[in-house]
């Protein structure tokens, strides 16, 4: 239970990563570039079929906002120590 725990935990982070990241220019290429895309890489596949299903609000995808929740309540319902990560 505890390697489930981590593994959603470093997941959790990426997406925060992802989020911070989408707030600066990316030049492809660079290493701040390679960073952007292994980040989008790993939460693409779980992203992109939630936008399918929850449209964006304006400029804001509320899809990044679910799935932090969902993994949030998931984390919880393992119950998780709230220090991993």
């Amino acid at each position: 239970m505890t390697i489930i725990c981590a593994i959603l935990s470093i997941y959790r982070l990426v997406l925060i990563a992802r989020a911070i990241t989408s707030f600066f220019p990316v030049t492809p290429g660079t290493a701040f570039g390679q960073v952007v895309e292994v980040l989008y890489k790993l939460t693409e596949p779980v992203l992109g079929p939630l936008r399918r299903v929850i449209p964006p609000l304006g400029m804001f995808d509320l899809s990044f906002l679910v799935l932090l929740i969902v993994l949030q309540v998931v984390l919880g319902l393992l119950g998780c120590p709230r220090f991993i990560l």
